[in-house]
């Protein structure tokens, strides 16, 4: 298949393409400024414009793009830019893959949809919760419907927390915990829905290449843990103590109030129904399993 990538040098888009070259893909990176190799074509989301031909012959339009969500406090510009990284270039791509009727599209969405759930587990079958995230990840995926209305298969990835070997959450916490810094969050008892790396983009090619899949798809492990247990985790597989914990208030003061009420403090057990119906083979199944490859 040839498969277009937008995101592909972020942490998931460049794995996602190592594997999908390796199972014998063509894959053609979008890229925003001029593009420079030859696996590269150019495109601005920002003015919905992109090189000549550049979705001719795909077979799939896999969108990833999304700007960091907690880099800094939740000022109003600041969550503007959030939805404006996920949403107006989900418009341009659904637009593009409905013109040039491009079979599938596979779009990023995240967990965030479903807002606090509490200990309540949910699948895909669940409606969209509260708050700013889950209003983000409503409209982010709203934004595929012109694909769909042209007929394009359209799957939406409600991804999880990655855990991946660097970067991402393992790069905060790594450091941290090697030092005896580690320590549950508040009450620790919000649910962190994971998954690894490996499984987030073989799923992501799992998507792809299975005819079968559309729609809502929760990308998380098997087994959803709370933050107690996360730490609890990283702790054993890393041979440290993590008997600290960072009070609410206190990130509330570090973080922002916003950021940390929706991003730290509360979580969703999300479980991920679509990928197990359709007998996805996941490689770390286990938080354990997931944390041993991230720390080998």
């Amino acid at each position: 298949m040839r498969v277009a990538i937008a995101g592909s040098s972020g942490l998931i888009g460049s794995a996602l393409v190592g594997l999908l070259r390796q199972a014998g893909h063509d894959v053609v990176r979008l890229v925003r400024g001029r593009a420079r190799n030859p696996d590269e074509r150019a495109w601005d989301p920002s003015a919905a414009t992109m090189d000549a031909g550049t979705l001719d012959g795909v077979d799939a339009v896999v969108n990833l793009c999304g700007s960091a969500m907690a880099d800094r406090r939740w000022s109003g510009e600041f969550k503007q830019a959030i939805r404006d990284s996920r949403i107006a270039p989900t418009e341009v791509l659904a637009a593009a893959v409905a013109e040039h009727r491009v079979p599938v599209l596979v779009n990023a969405s995240g967990v965030g949809y479903y807002g606090d759930t509490g200990d309540r587990e949910v699948d895909e079958t669940a409606p969209a919760g509260a708050g700013f995230l889950a209003g983000v990840c409503r409209d982010w995926e709203a934004a595929t419907a012109t694909a769909e209305r042209a007929g394009a298969r359209v799957v939406r990835l409600r991804t999880g927390l990655v855990i991946s070997p660097s970067g991402g959450l393992m790069g905060q916490l790594k450091p941290l915990f090697a030092v005896g810094l580690g320590g549950r969050l508040g009450s620790g008892a919000q649910y962190m829905p994971w998954i690894s790396l490996d499984d987030e983009v073989g799923a992501i090619r799992f998507a792809v290449e299975h005819d079968e899949l559309s729609g809502p798809v929760n990308l998380s492990g098997p087994e959803p843990v709370t933050n107690q247990e996360f730490t609890k985790a990283v702790g054993e597989a890393m041979h440290r103590p993590a008997p600290l914990v960072v009070p609410g208030f206190a990130l509330r003061l570090i973080r922002g109030a916003e950021l940390v009420d929706e991003m730290v403090l509360t979580g969703q057990r999300a479980v991920p129904a679509v990928l197990r119906r359709h007998r996805y083979p996941f490689q770390h199944p286990t938080l354990p399993a997931a944390l041993a490859a991230a720390l080998k």
